[in-house]
C-alpha cells in the first residue's frame, strides 16, 4: 500500500494532513498505479469492496445502521478502536448494540440496495480515504481520549450531505470537516481519475457537437441538458457514480460553471 507522506501536518489537531486538492488527486493516482494501473488507462469503475479488502486491508461488514439524527442518515463508518455500535434489529424492531473489530468498514444496508451503486462506490471510498489518509490520526486521538477518560467514538461516521463537502468551499473549517473534505477528494479522485476523466469528457463534449472547453450553465437550455444531464449520464454509467458526483466533478475541473442542481 502507498502511504501518503504529506509536506505537512496540523501538529495542534493530532497530525491531521493539511492538502491541497492536487496533492489528494497526486496521492490517489499513485495509490490506483499500485493497486490497478488500468484503471489510469481508461475509463472504468473500480470495485470499491475489492479495493477497501484486499489493498487497505479493511473488514466490511453491512448493518441497518442507526442514525441519531434522521434528517442526516449514516451512510457508512469505519472503526478505529473495537467498540460497539447501535443498528437497526428489523427482525424484532429494536435497536441493538454490536459489538465490531477494529478496521473495519461498515456499510448501511440502505445504500447496497438496486440503483444505489454510485452512492455505495462513494461512500465506501469515502471510508478508504480514511483508511488510507487518517487512520494514525484517528488512532491517536482514540488513544489520547482513553487516557484522559474523555468520551469519543470508536468509529468515524459518513452522512448523506458530506458529499456536499467536495464542491462546497468554506475558508475556514475545522480539523474534523478538513478531514472529511479530504476523504470526499480522495473517493472522488479514486473514483473517476483525471487522468482518464478529462479526456473521457472531451470526448463526449466533441460527441455532443460542443468544441469548447467550458459550458456555461443558463444561457442555452440545450447547453443546460448537455451539461446536467447527457454529460453526468454518461460518467455515472462509465464510472458507476452517482449523476451528483458527476456534477460535482465536472464543475470541480472547470468543465461546468454557472448554477448547478
Amino acid at each position: 500500500m502507498v502511504k501518503l507522506k504529506p509536506s505537512r501536518v496540523d501538529y495542534k489537531n493530532h497530525n491531521t494532513p493539511v492538502l491541497f486538492d492536487w496533492e489528494i488527486e497526486t496521492y490517489a493516482h499513485a495509490v490506483i498505479e499500485d493497486y490497478k494501473p488500468h484503471l489510469l488507462r481508461e475509463p472504468n469503475a473500480i470495485n470499491f469492496q475489492h479495493f477497501l479488502e484486499s489493498y487497505l486491508g479493511a473488514t466490511i461488514e453491512y448493518h441497518d445502521i442507526y442514525s441519531d439524527d434522521p434528517e442526516r442518515p449514516i451512510l457508512a463508518m469505519t472503526i478505529y478502536s473495537r467498540g460497539n455500535i447501535k443498528v437497526f434489529d428489523r427482525e424484532n424492531k429494536c435497536i441493538n448494540s454490536i459489538e465490531v473489530p477494529k478496521r473495519t468498514v461498515v456499510v448501511d444496508n440502505v445504500i447496497m440496495e438496486s440503483g444505489k451503486e454510485g452512492l455505495a462506490r462513494f461512500s465506501g471510498l469515502h471510508e478508504g480515504g480514511h483508511l488510507a489518509m487518517h487512520w494514525d490520526v484517528y488512532s491517536n486521538i482514540i488513544a489520547e481520549a482513553a487516557e484522559t477518560g474523555e468520551a469519543f467514538p470508536t468509529a468515524v461516521y459518513y452522512r448523506r450531505d458530506n458529499i456536499e463537502r467536495v464542491f462546497n468551499r468554506k475558508a475556514t473549517r475545522s480539523a474534523e470537516e478538513w478531514r472529511e473534505y479530504q476523504a470526499d477528494c480522495f473517493a472522488a479522485a479514486i473514483a473517476m481519475p483525471t487522468v482518464t476523466f478529462k479526456p473521457f469528457v472531451h470526448n463526449l463534449l466533441r460527441e455532443n457537437g460542443y468544441y469548447k472547453a467550458t459550458i456555461t450553465i443558463g444561457r442555452d437550455s440545450d447547453l443546460d441538458i448537455l451539461a446536467d444531464d447527457i454529460l453526468p449520464d454518461a460518467i455515472s454509467e462509465v464510472y458507476g457514480v452517482s449523476k451528483k458526483a458527476a456534477r460535482i466533478k465536472l464543475r470541480k475541473l472547470g468543465f461546468v460553471m454557472g448554477s448547478s442542481r
